[in-house]
């Protein structure tokens, strides 16, 4: 009995070894959740984030491994500030590897836009009582970096309900993987017009920017591909220009150099 009794203890202790050796030799892979803005013609439009989950999808026998919190540290967003390859970091985890399928921001009630110098608040309901959710769809492997860029597209989000004078917080965000993506970079040479910048594949617009008091732009978080880059002077007197055939290569920047708009 002695004998039995000493190899069930060796027996069990080997299989708690070897237990704690699989978990603890898991090797994470560590996602990072950053903004960034396709800006709107507004003064400041800021957003109150408090909460960012991700979902892990089912395990192999069925079960539901549910959501999984980034960041719980609210924040107010400026994103006007968040332009020409600008961000902010929302939040950083590590993950067990698998499938993740979505991604979901809990907003707060703080969100605002500033127009002519006056606040007014923008509601958000669907995003304040559920979270905004948005498709991922990703493996993630153990021991790999991944960088989410959520681009929130300001000029689509807001919407101005009737006569009313209220503004409705509808978020169009379009998100990108930075280590798949290129980017797009110049200086436009007639840096007093302050122009739009867009990045167009076919007929959707991609992404979008503003130049920067000196000329400067980039538009981040593009897949590789040929894309027209859109220029819409929002100043002086000056027209609208159009490069054709810009090529990407993802993850190099590809650099149009000076851009007149007088050509």
């Amino acid at each position: 009995m002695k004998i039995i009794h000493s190899i069930l203890v060796t027996l069990i202790g080997t299989l708690l070894l070897i237990s704690c050796k699989t978990s603890n030799d898991t090797e994470f892979g560590t996602l990072r959740v950053l903004l960034t803005d396709a800006p709107g013609n507004y003064e400041a439009v800021y957003v109150d984030i408090r909460e960012v989950r991700i979902h892990k999808s089912s395990n192999a026998d069925g079960g539901d491994s549910g959501w999984i919190t980034i960041n719980t540290q609210p924040m107010i967003v400026d994103l006007l500030e968040l332009t020409n390859g600008k961000y902010e970091i929302l939040g950083e985890v590590d993950l067990e590897p698998g499938r993740y399928t979505q991604l979901r921001l809990i907003l707060g009630d703080q969100n605002d836009i500033v127009i002519n110098g006056t606040a007014h608040k923008l509601t958000t309901p669907s995003a304040q009582e559920s979270g905004l959710k948005l498709n991922l769809n990703v493996d993630i492997e153990g021991g790999e970096m991944y960088t989410l860029l959520l681009d929130f597209d300001a000029s689509r989000s807001i919407v101005k309900a009737g006569q009313s004078g209220k503004y409705l917080l509808k978020p169009v965000i379009n998100t990108a993987w930075l280590e798949l993506s290129g980017a797009i970079a110049g200086t436009v040479t007639q840096s007093d017009a302050l122009p739009w910048v867009y990045a167009i594949a076919g007929a959707d617009t991609v992404r979008g920017t503003r130049a920067a008091e000196n000329g400067d732009f980039l538009l981040i978080g593009l897949i590789s591909g040929n894309y027209q880059v859109a220029f819409q002077p929002s100043a002086g007197n000056y027209s609208g220009k159009t490069l054709h055939d810009v090529e990407v290569n993802a993850p190099e920047t590809t650099n149009v150099g000076s851009v007149n708009l007088e050509d």
